[in-house]
């Protein structure tokens, strides 16, 4: 079980965490919780989200993002939980491959229903227990290289990313002076489980072949720097799309 550290610089910290149960979203978890954050580790995948939860002393909540009034219950019974919020991490989606020319339109609904209409859903939700509480917040979004850069075969997936960027850009100018702030991450290729069974040894070795450090990221490589959005040091930083890619987009 991870320890938390009651002079970790997330001490005290309420965060709720979608998509938390392996990859990226469970990193994220087990950082900030041995930084002294309280968690909830939200996922549709019960097994694994209740064991990350175990394994940081967090709390597990069940939550199918595809359901608008289920996600707003399921943040709302997040916060409940934790007696408030003060980071947000929107985290989860999915990620599909297709050529443009044969993608579905229901692959393209689902893309956005989970990649980005559950944002909006959980950042008012969560933005709305932050006002109330007077204190300010954080949110942090997880994008993706791809809403910068696109990617052949992930229209949708890169279309739902690179609104993202944008509503994440919207929040933190209407939510600013509410001492809100919102920012995004933007991965490159990371090995988590999503993914996994399209790609190959010889996709690995071309893929990292793109950054300059040589190799690919890893999910603590993101939740580094998820834990310096959601910290003090981060205070005065917003609006921002932030690149997690060793170097393979510089802009």
């Amino acid at each position: 079980m991870t320890t938390a550290s009651p002079t970790g610089v997330l001490a005290g910290k309420r965060v709720v965490i979608t998509g938390a149960a392996r990859g990226i979203g469970a990193a994220i978890a087990e950082k900030f919780a041995a930084e002294g954050a309280s968690v909830a580790v939200l996922d549709i995948l019960d097994e694994a989200g209740r064991a990350t939860a175990e394994r940081i002393g967090g709390q597990y909540l069940s939550i199918d993002l595809r359901d608008a009034e289920a996600t707003r219950a399921g943040i709302e019974a997040a916060i409940a939980a934790l007696g408030g919020v003060d980071v947000l991490v929107n985290n989860a989606g999915v990620l599909k491959f297709s050529p443009l020319l044969e993608m579905s339109v229901d692959d393209w609904d689902l893309s956005f229903t989970v990649n980005t209409r559950a944002m909006l859903v959980t950042t008012q939700a969560a933005a709305a227990a932050m006002i109330e509480a007077g204190g300010g917040g954080t949110i942090i979004n997880m994008a993706s290289m791809a809403g910068k850069t696109g990617g052949a075969g992930q229209g949708h997936y890169a279309a739902s990313k690179a609104a993202v960027i944008a509503l994440t850009r919207v929040t933190a100018l209407e939510l600013g002076a509410s001492g809100i702030t919102a920012n995004c991450l933007c991965p490159g290729y990371v090995l988590t489980e999503m993914g996994a069974a399209t790609r190959t040894e010889e996709d690995v070795a071309e893929w990292s072949s793109y950054s300059p450090l040589g190799r690919l990221g890893q999910p603590d490589d993101v939740a580094g720097v998820a834990l310096f959005l959601a910290s003090p040091a981060a205070s005065y930083l917003t609006g921002q799309a932030i690149n997690v890619t060793g170097g393979m987009i510089m802009h």
